[in-house]
């Protein structure tokens, strides 16, 4: 029994051992191994998201820009009103003003790129953290904001979301940093919209688009003036707009060629005004529709120089402020020896019983950047901006009694009584920016900036208190600012 024994159990390891010897010999399918392929389509930075056939691109910037005698929030000088607000810092003392200010941002953002049937199919959107010094308390902490200045999708010739506005052509931003009071290019925060493009050849394209009139943030505003409710203030303004009823219909029309682009764009805007009083037994004025036209151009190499570029664009607006301006509101510029320049910036102003008045506001910005060699470029820019009132609008603001000699706004309360009324007025700005480019994508530049505010209500006005600043007579005349600012700012693929 022993002998059979051992010769079975030899038997059977012997079956094993040839099957676990045929086991390790059989082939095991290993998975596939996805690559990341690049996606030479739409440029640098793009690469197929495995298993798709999409391209997509996340590129970042981080940024740091300080500031002197400009408000942190954005190139606007202290003092310039913002969405019917004030600028405390235009008060020019201890506690209101702080002459040094700064932002910091750090932002990403995803481009996706798909072929399709119908031609490509494009998603795109950006977040950004911003940490910004306060520019009129220097005992308060700096606050951090999550925003978002793109998010749209764009597929055969439309667009829609968080997008650039169409009316908009030429952004002076762009070569200086302190400049954007004299235009409203909605490039650093977008707007919302929907537009259809069509492409005719050879560089010309026409867009016909619904843009945000003023519900959303960064929309255009809305700034009518119901001067027997709400006067004309110093501080701030209360508006009285008809309820929000549609989206402001822009059209643009333009030519882009290698040596650069030139266009024109138009826009319709609802300055309508609500109640003559708080409720609606007491009337209300006829609906009113503002406007406002644009043209500009950019010339790349000019005068045969390399590297350099010249442009412009005008816009005038009548009843539709945010085209031709990014602030609007009341501005009161302060400065030693109880002096202060003013000005007002709205849609349109009605009062009890009477018809809505379109305010007229223009803006002209241009520049010209020579590029000395690839690290190293200056520019040279300038703007300008106007206010004007009909003479409707000014009897309404400048109904007057006189006292004394002088003449009391009753559209602005009894503590201001100015020798002159005429609300015009203007702004004017020359600067400089040089950047260099010590390596690509690297941007270290400053500028250097003159703001002249213009005045027409020269002569003497008795105020309220406003803050620090003391009751009194004051000399109301034209006003200059001097700032600068420092930017350092590494971009990759944004």
């Amino acid at each position: 029994m022993g002998a059979v024994k051992r010769v079975l159990l030899g038997s059977a390891a012997g079956v094993f051992a040839v099957a676990g010897a045929q086991a390790a010999d059989l082939e095991v399918k290993a998975k596939p191994v996805e690559y990341v392929k690049v996606c030479s389509l739409y440029g640098a930075g793009f690469w197929y998201v495995p298993g798709t056939d999409t391209c997509i691109k996340i590129g970042a910037f981080v940024k740091l820009q300080t500031q002197y005698n400009l408000a942190s929030g954005g190139p606007f000088m202290q003092g310039v009103g913002r969405n019917g607000g004030g600028d405390n810092g235009g008060r020019r003392d201890r506690t209101d003003t702080s002459e040094f200010t700064f932002n910091q941002r750090n932002a990403v953002s995803f481009d996706m790129r798909t072929q399709t049937e119908y031609g490509t199919l494009r998603s795109y959107f950006d977040a950004f953290f911003q940490t910004t010094g306060s520019d009129n308390a220097p005992t308060q902490l700096g606050s951090i904001t999550l925003g978002n200045t793109r998010g749209f999708i764009q597929f055969v010739g439309f667009t829609a979301g968080r997008m650039r506005s169409f009316f908009d052509m030429y952004f002076q931003g762009a070569y200086g940093f302190g400049s954007g009071s004299f235009g409203n290019d909605t490039s650093p925060n977008g707007i919302v919209g929907a537009a259809y493009t069509w492409q005719f050849g050879g560089g010309v394209s026409a867009s016909l688009s619904l843009e945000d009139n003023g519900q959303g943030n960064s929309g255009r505003g809305r700034s009518t003036l119901n001067l027997s409710q709400a006067p004309l203030g110093i501080a701030s303004n209360t508006f009285n707009n008809k309820g929000q009823e549609f989206f402001d219909p822009v059209f643009n029309l333009r030519l882009d060629q290698a040596w650069g682009y030139v266009g024109v764009s138009a826009a319709l805007h609802d300055a309508s005004g609500g109640y003559y009083g708080a409720t609606e037994g007491s009337g209300h004025p006829g609906d009113k529709f503002g406007y406002a036209a644009t043209a500009a151009f950019l010339v790349n190499n000019p005068f045969g120089l390399q590297g350099d570029t010249v442009a412009g664009q005008a816009v005038w607006s009548k009843g539709a402020v945010g085209y031709a301006a990014v602030t609007w509101g009341p501005t009161a510029l302060f400065s030693s020896g109880m002096r202060v320049g003013l000005g007002w910036m709205d849609d349109a102003v009605f009062s009890s019983g009477s018809n809505v008045e379109l305010t007229t506001v223009w803006s002209f910005n241009a520049m010209y950047e020579h590029r000395w060699n690839p690290q190293w470029r200056t520019s040279l820019y300038g703007g300008m901006l106007g206010v004007q009132y009909d003479d409707a609008a000014k009897s309404m603001i400048c109904a007057t009694t006189v006292t004394g000699g002088k003449v009391t706004f009753t559209g602005f309360g009894s503590s201001f009584a100015p020798s002159n009324c005429d609300p015009n007025w203007g702004l004017s700005q020359v600067g400089t920016r040089t950047m260099w480019n010590p390596v690509p994508d690297l941007d270290v530049g400053l500028d250097l900036g003159w703001t002249h505010l213009n005045t027409a209500f020269a002569g003497t006005a008795v105020l309220g208190q406003n803050g620090a600043k003391p009751a009194g007579t004051y000399t109301v005349s034209d006003r200059d600012a001097l700032s600068a600012v420092f930017r350092i700012q590494r971009n990759f693929l944004y």
